[in-house]
């Protein structure tokens, strides 16, 4: 690390980051095509006992994007912030995940926007701010978009299983 906290060596080229933006701006898209047609059964069917329903995994999206988003805010306008974990599995039992998924979409699609405004924007300088995360360590812009890009992919698969489970249960 140099002394100002920063690298300077970018790790990932402006091809490969544009890429990365473009499949971030589209994950809302892949998780509504995982939701596409389900109803509330197949929203609530658990495919094992310590895996979360599809309702809980879009619960956690828009938990996890909203935190994301500020994530990325601190690492872009404060010097080497502490970045928090937060505990997903704590959220899921805690908040009330059995409500209309609605919402937490709708909270999805937002942060993701506006968030992917910010992306467009920012100048080569900016990729390698950085801070300090717990379970990372050094933490950068650069990780943040190489995490986020593939997180509502993930999740969108986590619930295409969750569905198909669901269907050949009795």
């Amino acid at each position: 690390m140099v002394p100002d906290g920063h690298r300077h060596d970018p790790a990932v080229d402006a091809p490969t980051r544009t890429a990365l933006i473009e499949r971030y701006k589209a994950g809302y898209d892949e998780v509504v095509a995982a939701l596409e047609g389900i109803d509330d059964a197949a929203l609530d069917a658990r495919p094992g006992p310590d895996e979360w329903t599809a309702r809980e995994v879009v619960h956690h999206l828009a938990d996890s994007e909203m935190t994301s988003a500020l994530r990325l805010r601190k690492l872009l306008a404060e010097d080497s912030p502490r970045i928090e974990p937060y505990d997903e599995a704590g959220f899921a039992r805690r908040l009330p995940y059995d409500r209309p998924i609605e919402p937490s979409l709708e909270a999805l699609r937002g942060a993701r926007s506006s968030t992917a405004s910010i992306l467009e924007r920012l100048p080569q300088s900016a990729w390698t701010r950085g801070g300090h995360h717990p379970e990372h360590d050094r933490y950068t812009v650069e990780d943040w978009l190489e995490i986020y890009a593939a997180h509502a992919f993930d999740h969108a698969d986590q619930i295409r299983r969750a569905r198909s489970g669901a269907s050949v249960r009795p």
